[in-house]
């Protein structure tokens, strides 16, 4: 049989449940009124104008990105054809959810692709719960541009060599961020 101050201990568990729910409901709206968020922001993940990484200004300029790594939550992987100088590519886009949506582009054969499925197929949907932070990372030849994951403080060790199943992988990877999509948070 319940006594008092296990109703009371109940009830206060319940208000704070209650509390936490707005906190997350309010935490998934967006920004009402001024803001200098204008939603989400495309970063391309390549050396190609001397940084790692960069996204572009109105005039298509390239403004490099000074941070060495974004931390939030993976939303969506996906591969899409778009065109790039005239031809038509396939790129790898990540969406990541921080203060805004930041939408990841890679080659999608890219060294900086292939370590970013390789280290999300090693991982279960429920580590895709917490944030994950990306970091460019350059390798010996200017035009090499390496990516290194992290989850719950701790970096992803996932190799690849050229004799990896990329298709398999990029399956599992797509999957793993999928199931993460459908568990309730």
């Amino acid at each position: 049989m319940a006594t008092t101050q296990d109703s009371q201990l109940l009830a206060a568990f319940s208000k704070q449940q209650q509390l936490l729910e707005k906190i997350l409901a309010a935490l998934d709206k967006p920004h009402l009124g001024f803001t200098n968020d204008t939603g989400m922001v495309y970063i391309y993940c390549n050396r190609q104008h001397g940084c790692l990484w960069y996204s572009l200004d109105a005039e298509r300029k390239p403004i490099p990105i000074p941070h060495a790594a974004l931390t939030g939550y993976l939303r969506e992987l996906r591969f899409e054809k778009v065109e790039r100088r005239g031809k038509e590519v396939y790129k790898l886009l990540a969406t990541i959810k921080a203060d805004r949506l930041y939408i990841l582009e890679s080659g999608h054969d890219s060294h900086f692709s292939k370590g970013l499925l390789t280290a999300i197929a090693s991982l279960t949907p429920q580590h895709l719960m917490q944030p994950i932070t990306i970091q460019p990372s350059p390798g010996d030849d200017d035009a090499v541009l390496f990516c290194r994951l992290w989850c719950g403080g701790e970096i992803i060790k996932a190799s690849y060599n050229e004799t990896s199943n990329f298709r398999e992988i990029s399956k599992k990877a797509l999957a793993v961020v999928r199931e993460s999509q459908a568990m309730p948070y």
